[in-house]
């Protein structure tokens, strides 16, 4: 595989692209994020417990448990083991801390060829009031593997941790990330994937619990063929505040990459509900034949309720397959709602009819059955609230 860190620039020095990101696993290295910041413009600093700037409570591990069905092994590991960081490293401060902070890390492993039947499941879960978990969790996946991996976030607590994921050549992973956090849940993740020749991941992220989730995946392609899906779904409520943010970097040719994140919010004037999206895709000067599509679609369901919606496209060669981004922030379709009205249908139950094929499209690529029966179900709780 390419070297992770191939891209990344010293500390202070100009970016000349979204992907020439400074990289660190010291705290130090970093200075505190202000308001102004571009990429911590609109997380509510405030609201970090002192994540951002090294006043936290008393540091723990994070408190994991993980399934392994045949051919999957899982390992506890000290923080300086070798096998963790090869996607890449942290490029911001809180993804930082958690590293320097963990005082454990977990390596999970995928043989190669391996086709485990049942998914490899971890869960994560909150340590609860007057501490900070940190930690990290590497996934090596085999070349010719087929796994699918359900990481869920439950509980309560203050939780920063990285996460990678090592796709080898010509393997087939899906991901699932959920968090499905308590309502005092405060969860910051750095993610950084990295797809191995001819190899396929699709990426799925749901936020429906916590009260401030920023999850930030990175890919990065190291040979050509690699085919990356990231899919997420969201839906938040009064005072929550769920940010994704995320970067496709193209920098091998002849790859493929799909984005698509739906939302809905529903909050209250003086408690408003708050979700940002920003989708940056780089597509280098050796990226040809690149296939890109990125889409972000949110539904504001009461006035209390804003979100922000930021695509970004940048590309640096013309000999491209496709390359184009869409989002769009609004109010479910009018003429929808009249027109089940109209065939008899009350208006509450046609409100959550158009809602919930709002989210169909995503939520049916979930390959887990009960899980994406969960999720659905989390969708109709939320719509409840709304006519409660």
């Amino acid at each position: 595989m390419v070297n992770a860190n191939e891209f990344s620039t010293q500390r202070g020095a100009t970016h000349e692209t979204k992907g020439d990101l400074f990289q660190s696993t010291d705290v130090a290295d970093f200075d505190v994020p202000r308001g102004k910041d571009e990429i911590w413009r609109f997380t509510p600093l405030r609201r970090l417990r002192g994540l951002h700037k090294g006043e936290f409570s008393t540091p723990v591990a994070q408190k994991i448990d993980v399934t392994t069905p045949a051919g999957v092994h899982s390992e506890t590991v000290a923080p300086d083991d070798e096998r963790l960081g090869r996607a890449g490293k942290p490029t911001d401060r809180v993804a930082a801390q958690a590293w320097t902070s963990m005082p454990e890390a977990q390596v999970v492993t995928v043989d190669p060829e391996a086709n485990p039947e049942e998914p490899v499941t971890v869960t994560i879960t909150g340590a609860g009031d007057d501490v900070t978990s940190f930690g990290m969790t590497s996934f090596d996946i085999g070349h010719h593997a087929d796994v699918t991996i359900v990481l869920k976030y439950v509980g309560s607590g203050t939780h920063a941790d990285n996460i990678e994921f090592l796709v080898g050549d010509e393997a087939n992973v899906t991901v699932v990330i959920d968090a499905d956090w308590e309502s005092d849940g405060l969860q910051m993740s750095h993610q950084v994937i990295s797809v191995g020749r001819d190899a396929v991941i699709r990426h799925n992220t749901a936020i429906f619990g916590g009260d401030v989730v920023r999850i930030v995946p990175r890919v990065n392609f190291t040979a050509p063929g690699g085919d990356a899906e990231l899919l997420g779904v969201y839906f938040a409520d009064s005072g929550q505040y769920f940010e994704n943010r995320m970067l496709v970097d193209h920098s091998e040719p002849n790859c493929r990459s799909r984005v698509l994140y739906k939302g809905a919010l529903q909050g209250e004037e003086m408690n408003e509900a708050r979700t940002c999206w920003v989708g940056d895709v780089l597509i280098r000067p050796d990226a040809r034949n690149t296939d890109t599509y990125e889409t972000n679609n949110n539904l504001i369901l009461t006035k209390g309720a804003r979100a922000d919606a930021i695509p970004n496209l940048e590309i640096a060669t013309g000999e491209i397959a496709g390359a184009g981004h869409a989002a769009t922030v609004g109010r479910f379709d009018e003429l929808e709602l009249f027109y089940l009205m109209s065939r008899g249908i009350p208006e509450a139950e046609a409100r959550r009819l158009i809602i919930q094929g709002f989210f169909f499209d995503v939520l049916q690529r979930i390959p887990v059955e009960s899980l994406r029966e969960d999720l659905e179900k989390r969708v109709v709780d939320e719509l409840e609230r709304i006519t409660a």
